[in-house]
């Protein structure tokens, strides 16, 4: 996980899990790959167990010697987690002890989930809007990823004399919420320099300390940037509405989860949504970073082949973009796909007939006839040469 990588080979540790997991994520190394040789960068992969596909390995959702290789590498690609076989599980503990991608999460410190949203023009028609509605709509959804209800306690069902009771608890420490904050500053710098924060101050204690931390964020930090307050609620009606007014979406944990998935719409399939996780970066400007389709499992498709790889394979070009620090091939990936799309090359997600093999060769079709070239990747010796030290970080430490 590092950002400050000058010469080397890049360490990618890849989990893809359970579901259509595991093709998307094929799908999306395939790509790296191809851009890789192009570029002449050397990419050292190693593959590993986590989700549903761990437990009945190991019996366990992430063994500790897994958590302790993603440490060390410099990136983590992640498939999907999960399904009706192991939700099931009565299992005790948190969520670190029924997910692995939780407990990465967690261990991690994977704080700011970035997940860009954008409207497609070639797609507009396969989506809920009208075409003008979503014209122009590009945002970014930060989503505070470690803390929140998800992880708060008390939790648990417990038998009281009124009978049985659940508890999950919503806590956010103001450090916790002041990374976040700037994290999302940082994102807005890059784009329109407008930030739209989420809460429900109205009716929750820690949505009033939200809105208190990110307003003296903005004020002693950020004062030249334009920030708002909304309520969650508010916040989705305008985000159907007029989705294009948004830049950057600032949310907990809970309603980050939310805005997004609801976003999806806005591109037409959540297939098409990637994100990465980001922590804190250390003294040696090491940063732990996890990239992820948005989508989950899809245990209802999953062995059909009619996966949209499409997310996977944008995830992997967010990682070309901020962890190998390479903008350049990362919109080369972009404009692969979007090209794909414009052909009309759409799984059952988007109304099409293709398959996940369909779309993930026209894409590298695409990549085969762009521009660039290079030396072969060597996976154990070949050199890298980065030159990012003049870009900004994409979040900045607690």
């Amino acid at each position: 996980m590092n950002s400050k990588i000058v010469a080397g080979e890049f360490d990618l540790l890849v989990l893809a899990g359970d579901g259509i997991g595991p093709k998307v994520t094929d799908a999306a190394v395939r790509v790296l790959y191809t851009v890789a040789e192009k570029a002449g960068l050397a990419i050292r992969i190693e593959r590993d167990v986590a989700g549903g596909a761990c437990y009945e390995a190991h019996g366990c959702f992430l063994r500790d010697q897994t958590l302790e290789r993603a440490r060390q590498a410099d990136a983590i690609l992640f498939g999907a987690e999960g399904g009706p076989k192991w939700d099931a599980l009565d299992l005790p503990g948190g969520p670190t002890d029924k997910s692995g991608l939780s407990r990465l999460r967690k261990e991690l410190d994977l704080f700011a989930n970035v997940r860009p949203v954008r409207g497609w023009p070639m797609l507009a028609e396969r989506t809920p809007f009208r075409p003008e509605v979503i014209a122009g709509a590009d945002l970014v959804v930060l989503r505070e990823l470690t803390a929140g209800i998800y992880f708060g306690e008390p939790r648990g069902i417990i038998d009281d004399p009124s009978g049985l009771r659940a508890i999950d608890t919503q806590s956010y420490t103001a450090s916790e919420i002041d990374r976040s904050a700037r994290a999302a500053f940082e994102i807005a710098r890059r784009r329109r320099g407008h930030v739209t924060s989420v809460d429900k101050a109205n009716v929750m204690e820690s949505g009033v300390l939200w809105r208190r931390r990110v307003s003296a964020i903005a004020a002693a930090e950020y004062p030249d940037f334009s920030l708002e307050h909304r309520y969650a609620d508010a916040c989705l009606y305008e985000l159907m509405r007029a989705p294009s007014r948004f830049d950057v979406i600032l949310a907990d944990n809970l309603f980050g989860d939310l805005i997004s998935d609801c976003a999806a719409s806005i591109s037409g399939s959540l297939g098409l949504l990637p994100s990465a996780s980001f922590g804190p970066a250390d003294t040696a400007g090491r940063r732990p970073a996890l990239y992820e389709p948005v989508h989950g499992s899809a245990p209802d498709i999953a062995g059909g082949g009619t996966a949209n790889p499409i997310a996977a394979i944008l995830s992997v070009a967010m990682m070309l973009g901020e962890s190998f620090r390479r903008p350049d091939l990362s919109k080369t990936v972009e404009n692969a796909v979007s090209a794909v799309l414009a052909q009309g090359v759409l799984t059952p997600d988007l109304g099409g007939s293709a398959t996940t093999a369909d779309v993930t060769e026209a894409i590298l079709s695409e990549l085969a006839s762009s521009s660039g070239g290079g030396r072969p990747v060597v996976e154990q010796t070949a050199l890298l040469s980065w030159l990012y030290e003049d870009l900004p970080p994409m979040v900045g430490g607690p």
